[in-house]
């Protein structure tokens, strides 16, 4: 039976006021226990102006992430600018070592080529001295 019948029943069947007053006053106590507040319950404005502010929210997040993303891309391309400026740095340095490499190793033929020049020049005159 539900509870609205089984207020009427009781009501119906007993003649004293105060019991039906107590009857009555026990049925809105179970019935608020079982319901919030009026107050509580969210309406369709309350869910509408709670829905229009979290997108606002979102809106002020999306924007400030999409500021600090174009930041970082900012950082990157500093980063990356600074790496090839060093990258060609390191290539002039590699180009000038291979340059300077080059520069011993004709130095040092030349030297080696002027000694055995000497060397042979000594040997000829060895060869002179010491004759047939």
């Amino acid at each position: 039976m539900s509870a609205a019948l089984d207020l009427y029943a009781k009501l119906t069947e007993t003649t004293d006021e105060k019991e039906r007053a107590r009857l009555i006053a026990s049925a809105f106590d179970a019935l608020e226990a079982r319901f919030p507040q009026i107050n509580e319950l969210a309406t369709q404005g309350h869910v509408r102006e709670t829905e229009l502010r979290l997108q606002k929210e979102i809106k002020e997040v999306e924007a400030r992430l999409q500021e600090q993303i174009k930041g970082v891309e900012l950082q990157i391309k500093e980063v990356e600018a600074r790496l090839q400026e060093q990258v060609k740095g390191i290539e002039l340095q590699i180009k000038q070592v291979e340059v300077n490499l080059h520069q011993a190793m004709a130095a040092q033929t030349r030297w080696l080529l002027g000694g055995l020049a000497v060397l042979g020049a000594v040997f000829k005159i060895a060869d002179l001295l010491i004759g047939p």
